[in-house]
């Protein structure tokens, strides 16, 4: 099963909001809040590598004030 983790970046204070509505996507197997460059690490799994894209391009950069995030896709477990 394709996986990824993936780096999100957001505007001043709305970590916790985004946080919240990446955790109610199907995906997301695993989300947090964290220090340094990037303000959220997801981990996702999906049936597909395209459903995984999908999920990356059309819920989780859509999201309201996701200002950009990094891909990391899973190669070997």
């Amino acid at each position: 099963m394709p996986m990824a983790f993936i780096l999100v970046n957001v505007e001043a204070g709305a970590d916790k909001e985004v946080l919240e509505n990446i955790r109610k996507i199907p995906e997301v197997k695993q989300a947090y809040m964290v220090y340094g460059v990037y303000d959220i690490v997801a981990i996702l799994e999906a049936d597909t590598l395209e459903k995984l894209r999908e999920c990356v391009t059309k819920k989780i950069r859509q999201l309201d004030k996701v200002r950009s995030t990094m891909t990391m896709i899973v190669i070997e477990q």
